[in-house]
């Protein structure tokens, strides 16, 4: 087999960018070990960036999105008696979508299908080889049990934290950070219609809590637990009830709903960034090079940031222009680490633990945020989004 660049991880960062790729005239082959049925009904990130939205409409994949998603002009922080409205769209003139990602890996799917993209599913036993030349491959085994070998000019790996990509840097060109957090969400999904217009992040001493959704009938729900929660330690009522308990259920007399739990799942908090992002023709982007704590809402926007970048880099490359592919690594890591610095400041200011001086430092911030009009634009630039190639 033989492309121009070859693609590992059929998730939304390696269909994005052959979608970038495919429209610059440059043909691509996608490989992912699961099935195309599996990586489409992962339950993942469901807040998109301003930055994000402007780019899927631009390269006609924002239909949907403008007909199904949902705009939202800010946020909701709370704490014991207090909730305050951050809104993002007047303390910068931006906002977020919430839009599940589920749903753009359907619409990025599609794309891909409609415009005859080679996605090769199921395979195993993926290696890279001769990256520091200008003829990388990629073997593997496909979904038949037949060894192939895929010829390219560029390897873009795409393919997260478990990939083979990440582990092809060789050790000693690669440095990593990383940080594990004392503690984890248990995540829901419900049936169940939002209690709540926008997202409302929530400090307790008892731990963090988010209401979130994915639709007017469909609510996501997260709560801090410790790290080696057990799901069957944590029943529906339980769940519900520590989910009231933290999101102030009867304050000032707001409510929450409560409905039939369909997915269920322990999330552990981790910061991890490798770089460099590039090594020979080899380029890392998304969950391959970096991972962020949920809290910010920054995993999904930063693997599209990533890949923004990195297809009119390749589409240079390829023409003989090294200039952008040699930036590419220096570029992506400055947004990488502005939002690997957000991330660790939601998480750390809301995530409850069991020091009372930590916890009064806490409340002071959160104080600060809603009353300074600095403060609150300063989260709010964030959450909602740098513009690609900050």
């Amino acid at each position: 087999m033989r492309t121009q660049v070859a693609i590992i991880g059929a998730g939304p960062a390696g269909v994005l960018l052959s979608h970038l790729l495919a429209a610059e005239g440059v043909d691509s082959v996608v490989l992912d070990t699961r099935s195309e049925e599996y990586v489409a009904s992962r339950i993942r990130a469901g807040i998109l960036e301003q930055s994000t939205v402007d780019l899927l409409r631009d390269v006609g994949l924002g239909e949907r999105l403008g007909r199904e998603g949902d705009r939202h002009r800010g946020i909701h922080l709370q704490w014991p008696g207090e909730r305050h409205h951050l809104d993002f769209v007047d303390l910068v003139g931006r906002s977020v979508w919430v839009y599940g990602q589920t749903e753009v890996q359907k619409d990025l799917v599609d794309a891909a299908h409609a415009r005859g993209q080679q996605l090769v599913h199921e395979v195993s036993d993926t290696a890279l080889h001769d990256l520091a030349t200008d003829r990388p491959s990629v073997t593997f085994t496909d979904a038949d049990g037949v060894p192939q070998r895929l010829e390219a000019d560029v390897v873009a790996g795409c393919d997260g934290s478990f990939g083979p990509s990440r582990g092809a840097v060789p050790e000693g060109v690669r440095r990593t950070w990383a940080r594990t957090y004392p503690y984890s969400w248990l995540g829901i999904l419900a049936d169940v219609a939002p209690s709540t217009d926008e997202l409302i992040y929530a400090w307790h001493p008892d731990g963090f809590a988010l209401h979130s959704m994915r639709s007017s009938t469909v609510s996501r729900f997260y709560l801090q637990v410790p790290n080696g929660t057990d799901l069957a330690d944590w029943p529906d009522d339980r769940i519900w009830d520590g989910l009231a308990t933290r999101l102030g259920h009867g304050q000032d007399g707001w409510r929450l709903a409560t409905g039939a739990i369909t997915d269920r799942s322990v999330l552990p908090m981790r910061s991890f960034v490798q770089q460099p992002m590039r090594h020979g023709r080899l380029f890392l982007a998304g969950d391959a090079a970096h991972i962020v704590p949920p809290t910010g809402a920054k995993g999904l926007n930063l693997a599209v940031a990533d890949v923004a970048l990195l297809a009119p880099a390749l589409v240079a490359l390829l023409a003989g222009d090294h200039a952008l592919a040699d930036a590419y690594s220096a570029t992506a890591l400055r947004r990488v680490w502005r939002c690997t610095h957000f991330s660790w400041w939601m998480t750390t200011m809301l995530h409850a633990g069991d020091d009372p001086f930590d916890r009064e430092l806490q409340l002071a911030q959160l104080r600060w945020v809603v009353s300074s009009e600095a403060g609150a634009a300063g989260l709010a630039e964030n959450y909602a989004g740098l513009p690609i190639g900050f």
